[in-house]
C-alpha cells in the first residue's frame, strides 16, 4: 500500500497556498482545520481516511508486516536474537501485566488500544461522509467508494483483533464527550462476527475491482472475509479450550462455517471478485528436477515477495513500501546476516528447516545415512563430492533455497571491510578447524562439545569461525544463535547496512485463499477436490503431486504445505491457536552448530545447549486485554485464565 496519505499535509498546504491574494487573510492555517472543516471539502476528506489507512497497523503508523520483530519468532518458526522474552505467548508469561511484544509498539497491528484508536477515526468518517458537499457530479461516486474503504479499514481492524481477543466491544459512532465509557462491554464471539461480516459485505458492495495500487479492493474485502471465515472454523472457536461465548461459537457451528469458508475461497478462485492467481506455472513440474529448474522455481518464489513496482495477480493487496514519501522498512538490515553489517534478526529454527522437502518431493530425513542419529551428520570430503547431498542443504526444494540463509548459500558481495577475508559471498555459520575430524566422529553429544571447546581454547591457529557467526569479525554479537538467518522478503540488491527496502508488504495473497478452500474441503470430506487445489500451491513450488485417499493424511500434508508455504509470514502465529497445536510444537530452540575440519564436515545439532527457552500455557492461545484497559473500564470481562 502506497502511503495513502502520508502526503495529507501537502493536500492540506497546497489548498492553503493556491487561494488568490486578495482571500488569503481569510484563510485558516494549516494546523487549524477542524473535523468540521475536514467534512466540508472532498479532498480532505479524502485525506482523512488516508490517515485511516496509515493508522490500519497502529496509531505509530508501523508497517503492518515488515517488523524488525516478526510474529513468527512467537512460534516455531523462528527465533529473535534481540528481544526473545517479548514473546510472552511462548514465554509462559503472558498476563494483562505482562504483555511484551503484544503490548507495545512491535505487534500494533493485532493490539486492543491503537486499533481501537483507529476504529475511533474510522467511525468520526463513516459518520460525516454522507454531508461531504458534492461540487461535480462524479463527487457522487468518489464518496460512495471511500465509504468502502472506511468499511474496509474498519472491518479489518476489526478482524484482527477478533483473532486475538475474541468478542469484542463493538462501537459504531464517534464518541460523545458525555459517553458513558462504564457501559460498554464485550459482545460475545457470535455477534462479534456477525458485525464484522457485515462491514466485509457493505465494502465488497461499495468498492471497485480496479484502483489506485495499495487500496482496498473487491478483491482485498473477498480475501478478508475468506481469512475470517476460515479461522472462525477452528476448534478454538468451538469449544476448544473453552465454551465461555467470548472466545466460543455458540450459534455459528463449525459445519456451517465450513461450507461458508469453502463457498466464498471458491467464488475468489473464480474471479468474481477480480482477476487473481498463483504466480508462475501450476502444471506438473519436470521430473527429475535439474539444478536450473531448481533455481527458476526459486527465483519464481522468491520474486513474490521483492516486488516493489506494479504488483503481479498473486499479490491481492499490500503495503508498498515508498521511499519518496517517507513509507520505509529496512528488513535486509534487520534480518540479514550479521557479517554484512546486518542485525542478524528472526532466525529459522531447525525443525521447521528439517520440514523443507528434497527438491523430488520426498521428505527431508536427517538421518538417512545414519538411522536413528538426529544429532550429528558427518561426510568425509571424499564422501561429499560422491554424494553432495550427505549436505543437509543441498538438494533440497525451492522454496528452502528461497526462504532461508544457510551455512554456505549465496547471498551478496561482503562489505569493505570483509571482502579481502572472504570473496566469495557465500554465508558463513559454520566454523574451519584445521585438524582431521577423526578424533571427533562417534562422540556422544557433551564429549563432542567439550573436546571442540578444547581445540578452540588451546589454539590461535587453525580455527576460523564464519563471518556469520557469534565469533565472527564483523559485528559478531548480531550473529544467529542457532545457524540460519531469513532470506524471505530480503532483497538480493539492497545493502542492508547503508539502503532502505523498496518491495511490498503483502497482506492477502492468492495462495492464500487456495489454501482456506483446501483446508475447508478436506474438513468437509471433499478429498479430491481439496487434494487439487493443494496440488496447485505444491506444483508451483516445483514439487509433484499429493495423491491419497485418506483424509488423516490429507490433512496432515496439507498442514505441512501451509507452514512452508507461508514460512515467516506470521500465519504460523495464527494455525497454531486455530488448530490448538502450540503445546506440541513450542520447544525450546538448540543451535545448529556446522564444523569444516580439514577432511569433513560435522554437522551437529546441539541439544545439550539451549538458545531460547520456551514455555506455552493454553491461556495464550487468547491475548488478555491490558490492565490499563481494564482499569479504564473495570466492568469489561477479560479472557478465561486472565484476572
Amino acid at each position: 500500500m502506497k502511503k495513502i496519505l502520508g502526503y495529507s499535509l501537502i493536500i492540506l498546504m497546497l489548498i492553503f497556498v493556491s487561494t488568490s491574494c486578495e482571500d488569503v487573510l481569510d484563510q485558516k492555517s494549516v494546523d487549524s482545520f477542524t473535523e468540521e472543516s475536514v467534512f466540508q471539502d472532498i479532498n480532505l476528506t479524502e485525506a482523512y481516511l488516508g490517515r485511516c489507512y496509515d493508522a490500519i497497523g497502529g496509531t505509530s503508523r508501523t508497517p503492518l508486516g515488515l517488523q524488525e520483530d516478526l510474529l513468527a519468532a512467537g512460534t516455531d518458526e523462528c527465533l529473535c536474537i534481540h528481544r526473545p522474552s517479548g514473546y510472552t505467548n511462548i514465554k509462559g508469561t503472558m498476563s494483562p501485566d505482562q504483555l511484551g511484544h503484544f503490548g507495545n509498539n512491535r505487534f500494533e497491528w493485532i493490539r486492543w488500544e491503537p486499533l481501537y484508536q483507529n476504529i475511533k477515526n474510522v467511525n468520526i468518517f463513516l459518520a460525516n461522509i454522507d454531508e461531504v458537499p458534492e461540487n461535480v457530479s462524479s463527487d457522487a461516486a468518489w464518496k460512495q467508494r471511500m465509504k468502502g474503504e472506511a468499511y474496509f479499514i474498519r472491518a479489518f481492524d476489526y478482524t484482527n483483533l477478533m483473532r486475538s481477543y475474541g468478542g469484542l466491544v463493538l462501537i459504531t459512532e464517534p464518541y460523545e464527550l458525555d459517553s458513558d465509557f462504564l457501559s460498554i462491554t464485550r459482545s460475545n464471539l457470535d455477534e462479534t462476527f456477525e458485525f464484522i461480516m457485515a462491514d466485509i459485505d457493505q465494502a465488497i458492495n461499495l468498492l471497485p475491482t480496479e484502483i489506485e495500487q495499495g487500496r482496498a479492493t473487491k478483491g482485498a474485502a473477498a480475501a478478508l472475509k475468506s481469512r475470517l471465515l476460515s479461522w472462525s472454523t477452528g476448534i478454538l472457536m468451538h469449544g476448544g479450550n473453552s465454551s465461555d461465548p467470548l472466545i466460543s461459537f455458540q450459534s455459528h457451528s463449525r459445519q456451517s462455517l465450513l461450507q461458508e469458508a469453502k463457498t466464498m475461497a471458491k467464488s475468489i478462485m473464480d474471479g468474481n471478485f477480480g482477476a487473481y492467481a498463483l504466480t508462475g506455472s501450476t502444471d506438473d513440474p519436470p521430473s527429475p528436477m535439474t539444478e536450473a529448474d531448481v533455481q527458476a522455481y526459486t527465483d519464481n518464489f522468491f520474486n513474490v515477495f521483492t516486488q516493489d513496482g506494479e504488483w503481479n495477480a498473486e499479490i491481492i493487496w499490500g503495503i508498498q513500501y515508498n521511499q519518496a514519501d517517507g513509507n520505509r522498512t529496512r528488513q535486509n538490515r534487520w534480518w540479514g546476516p550479521n557479517g554484512y553489517h546486518n542485525w542478524g534478526n528472526n532466525n529459522p529454527l531447525e525443525p521447521v528447516v528439517r520440514k523443507f522437502e528434497m527438491a523430488d518431493g520426498t521428505p527431508f530425513d536427517w538421518d538417512k545415512y545414519n538411522p536413528g542419529d538426529e544429532i550429528f551428520r558427518v561426510a568425509t570430503n571424499e564422501e561429499l563430492a560422491a554424494d553432495p547431498e550427505l549436505n543437509p542443504f543441498m538438494g533440497r526444494e525451492p522454496r528452502f533455497y528461497a526462504s532461508i540463509l544457510y551455512d554456505g548459500s549465496k547471498w551478496q558481495p561482503r562489505p569493505s571491510d570483509a571482502a579481502g577475508i572472504d570473496p566469495t559471498g557465500l554465508v558463513q555459520t559454520g566454523y574451519k578447524l584445521g585438524t582431521s575430524m577423526s578424533s571427533y566422529v562417534g562422540l556422544d553429544q557433551n564429549t563432542f562439545k567439550t573436546n571442540i571447546d578444547a581445540y578452540i581454547n588451546s589454539t590461535t591457529e587453525g580455527y576460523t569461525p564464519g563471518l556469520d557467526t557469534r565469533q565472527g569479525l564483523i559485528e559478531s554479537w548480531n550473529g544467529t544463535k542457532n545457524g540460519y538467518y531469513l532470506k524471505k522478503y530480503c532483497e538480493e540488491d539492497v545493502i542492508g547496512q547503508y539502503f532502505f527496502n523498496k518491495n511490498t508488504w503483502i497482506e492477502f495473497r492468492y495462495a492464500e485463499v487456495v489454501m482456506d478452500f483446501v483446508e475447508a474441503c478436506l474438513e468437509l470430506g471433499d478429498l479430491q477436490e481439496g487434494l487439487d487445489a493443494l496440488n496447485m500451491i505444491r506444483n508451483r513450488a516445483g514439487l509433484p503431486d499429493r495423491v491419497t485417499t485418506d483424509p488423516a493424511q490429507a490433512m496432515e500434508w496439507y498442514r505441512h504445505e501451509r507452514q512452508i508455504e507461508f514460512f515467516a509470514e506470521g500465519d504460523r502465529y495464527y494455525m497454531m491457536r486455530k488448530w490448538m497445536i502450540a503445546p506440541e510444537i513450542i520447544t525450546d530452540v538448540h543451535p545448529m552448530r556446522i564444523y569444516h575440519f580439514t577432511d569433513g564436515t560435522i554437522w551437529n545439532y546441539d541439544k545439550s545447549t539451549t538458545a531460547d527457552a520456551r514455555t506455552f500455557k493454553t491461556e495464550a492461545y487468547w491475548q488478555p486485554i491490558s490492565r490499563n484497559e481494564m482499569n479504564k473500564a473495570p466492568q469489561l470481562k477479560n479472557n478465561p485464565g486472565y484476572n
